[in-house]
């Protein structure tokens, strides 16, 4: 019987680690360059179903939990800065379990926690709280002081004086790859903010619905390629807002949208 659910479990998880987007999930995009590509797949993505940020019904909390766990530990999930794996069950647990990161700051556009821009799961990553703070809403880019958590360097780096926040190695492309999809998704139709990148580093002040840096992103798009883990977060996701991240799936995408005039 234990060699039977073993066998099953085996093959559940290979099923779930070879989820791809629908064949035909992309068609309408096939050939677009440029502003036509970026179009294209802002109308494929649109419209997603939408989660509340806390409630007693599903909510963003639910979903972190299943598309950001620990492959090692199904109890646990990764934190998105430190890579350390907590209890997920506690959720926000008075500042002692874990906050969820707006990777494209929600004060950029101000679009806060709002069921939609602001609760839109390819955004948001399970985080430490001391280290969700040290990046409060700084702009990406590269450089700074050592962050350290819990008395261990993170691999993350930030910079007061220009306001920045250098992610670790292992997360950068996946960083980049969520405000892309971010500026594609937002375009500024059906009352929703339309969020764009830029080379800019903002003030702390600055609501502009902008982020970069977009030079540094595209570089780390090209360093950290899309690993497993990845694909299946976009696959979960896709599963309860019905969209996906299109530079998961087709990490070309980025060069033929930023990459063409």
């Amino acid at each position: 019987m234990i060699r039977i659910l073993g066998i099953l479990l085996f093959f559940i998880s290979t099923i779930i680690s070879s989820a791809q987007a629908p064949a035909d999930y992309y068609s309408s995009a096939d050939g677009k360059t440029g502003a036509e590509l970026k179009v294209a797949l802002h109308e494929i993505i649109d419209g997603h179903k939408e989660f509340p940020y806390t409630s007693s019904t599903t909510d963003t909390w639910d979903v972190l939990k299943i598309s950001d766990r620990d492959p090692n530990n199904p109890a646990n999930v990764i934190l998105v800065y430190t890579g350390r794996s907590v209890n997920a069950a506690q959720e926000w647990n008075n500042g002692a379990g874990f906050s969820r990161e707006h990777v494209f700051c929600k004060s950029r556009g101000d679009f806060g926690t709002s069921i939609g821009t602001g609760t839109d799961l390819h955004n948001l990553k399970p985080c430490d709280p001391s280290v969700n703070s040290t990046r409060s809403n700084k702009v990406y880019d590269e450089g700074g002081k050592e962050v350290f958590d819990e008395g261990l360097f993170t691999g993350c780096y930030t910079d007061d004086g220009r306001y920045t926040f250098e992610p670790r190695d292992e997360v950068k492309g996946d960083m980049a790859r969520i405000i892309f999809y971010m500026a594609v998704r937002y375009e500024g139709d059906d009352g929703e903010v339309d969020l764009e990148l830029t080379e800019q580093r903002l003030s702390k002040y600055s609501k502009k619905p902008l982020h970069g840096v977009l030079s540094t992103l595209l570089k780390w798009h090209e360093m950290d390629q899309v690993d497993d883990f990845e694909r299946n977060r976009n696959d979960v996701i896709y599963k309860y807002q019905g969209n996906r991240n299109p530079f998961i799936d087709n990490p070309d995408f980025v060069s033929l949208i930023w990459g063409v005039e």
